[in-house]
């Protein structure tokens, strides 16, 4: 093999957008990738039947258009394009109500009514208009204050417990509901600090960009990075496995978009004590279940807004969503869980022969679970689309072990590389001024376990990358 400036280990989101800002600095750069294809989180396959294309894990994209360093890639000029469903999120109550985020503020104003909508729009105007600002310092090592006065005002409702928020800003149960299903992305029991942050972004995201999904699936995402990067004169070796530092070619600097524990492997003996002992005290969070469908017809949701979404969350009430992320941190897995279901083929009709749909749908379940969860999941579906196991076609499981056996990243079935609690939200994997810096020489960790963690957004590797080019 070749001589290099740069190896990368791992073709994720974050393994990518390190390469390409070594490579666009004007160094050489290698990517190994152990899997046929490039992707890690972003990639898409025929899961169930043929023609119908199925995003393994990531799907809808918000931090893809919200973050800074998507925002500088031309990935349009290299066959990305994403869609926008005609409402972000929808969120269904029994009685056959919903309650839903509107691109316009205003929009979601009324979708929410009465004084809770108006609270609403009060909280979100000041804070989509701040997103550019919100976005160069949430997304980074540290929130560093450049934006102080923006970061104030995001700050005051962000550091509380999500429930706690909910329950004293809002009267009705709608705006709560909403409320504690943005939130639930988090992973975390909504009783704790911060889980408030997530919700909120992930507001601002459906006002201020929206929540799209690419079309042809999540690999068109990958495809045009890597497009991009070989433009640029990188390489990428695909069906390359590297089980040990010692089998990368020659580099002034290394990058690697992997877990901590996958660290300690390669690295060996190589890593002093102390830190080897830092990185084996990483905590990772829960995992999921995930199911991707092949169906006959779109989801038979009782609201007709749920028709319009690209995401729909389905859990209910405040207190049913927090009892279900409550249950999967204890150990134990919910009767009632909080599903996520996306349904991207109502929008791109490439994927799915014509007339048919794909469904896309997930609950959180404990740390390393094997326990199958499908018909937990489609209870609560039919919950609220009465007649959708009619349409059901075929479906693919994936348990949170055999999500692990997939992507080694997701160690116990965690997608979000480890706990983003507040002991460990800037502090990834370990507490040190740069955290994407290791004990050896030239090594640094670039993966969603390095700040600010998880989401297809790139910047865990962009910020790896800074620092080696620092090094360099």
């Amino acid at each position: 093999m070749n001589s290099y400036d740069a190896v990368v280990v791992g073709s994720g989101p974050n393994g990518l957008a390190a390469a390409i800002t070594l490579a666009r600095a004007g160094h050489s750069v290698a990517i190994f990738e152990a899997q046929p294809t490039v992707g890690g989180g972003m990639r898409s396959a025929e899961l169930t039947l043929p023609g119908f294309q199925h995003d393994i894990c990531s799907a809808i994209h918000p931090l893809g258009m919200g973050s800074p360093f998507f925002e500088s890639l031309p990935l349009s000029d290299y066959g990305l394009e994403w869609i926008q469903p005609d409402l972000p999120l929808a969120h269904p109550l029994d009685g056959g109500r919903a309650v839903a985020v509107h691109r316009s503020i205003a929009e979601t104003t009324r979708s929410i009514g009465g004084i809770d909508g108006q609270t609403w729009q009060r909280w979100m105007r000041p804070l989509v208009a701040d997103w550019p600002k919100l976005a160069t310092s949430l997304l980074a090592p540290l929130p560093l204050p450049r934006h102080p006065i923006a970061m104030t005002r995001f700050g005051l409702r962000a550091l509380w417990p999500a429930r706690t928020l909910a329950r004293w800003s809002f009267r009705d149960e709608r705006a709560r509901a909403l409320f504690a299903g943005l939130a639930a992305h988090s992973i975390m029991p909504l009783e704790q600090p911060l889980t408030a942050s997530i919700a909120l972004i992930l507001g601002i995201l459906g006002h201020a960009v929206g929540w799209p999904l690419p079309r042809g699936g999540s690999q068109q995402i990958a495809n045009a990075m890597a497009a991009y990067l070989q433009a640029l004169g990188g390489e990428i070796l695909t069906g390359v496995r590297i089980d040990s530092l010692r089998d990368l070619p020659s580099a002034k600097v290394t990058l690697l978009d992997i877990s901590p524990r996958h660290f300690l492997t390669l690295a060996g003996e190589g890593l002093p004590a102390a830190y080897r002992q830092k990185l084996s005290r990483f905590r990772y969070g829960p995992g999921v279940f995930k199911i991707d469908y092949a169906l006959s017809e779109p989801i038979p949701w009782k609201a007709e807004t749920c028709r319009r979404a690209g995401t729909v969350h389905v859990g209910g009430t405040l207190a049913e969503i927090a009892a279900s992320e409550r249950a999967m941190w204890a150990g134990k897995h919910a009767k009632k869980p909080y599903v996520l279901v996306a349904q991207q083929s109502l929008f791109d009709s490439t994927r799915a022969p014509q007339g048919k749909q794909t469904g896309w749908a997930y609950c959180h379940v404990p740390h390393g679970s094997t326990v199958d969860m499908t018909e937990a999941i489609e209870k609560q579906i039919e919950r609220f689309a009465p007649g959708f196991r009619d349409c059901i076609l075929v479906r693919s499981t994936r348990n949170a072990m055999q999500i692990q056996a997939y992507n080694p990243n997701y160690v116990g079935g965690d997608i979000n590389g480890g706990i983003q609690d507040i002991r460990q939200f800037w502090t990834r994997p370990v507490a040190q001024l740069d955290p994407y810096a290791t004990p050896l020489k030239g090594v640094y960790l670039c993966s969603s376990s390095t700040p600010p963690g998880g989401g297809v957004h790139g910047m865990c590797g962009y910020h790896a990358a800074r620092s080696a080019l620092r090094y360099l």
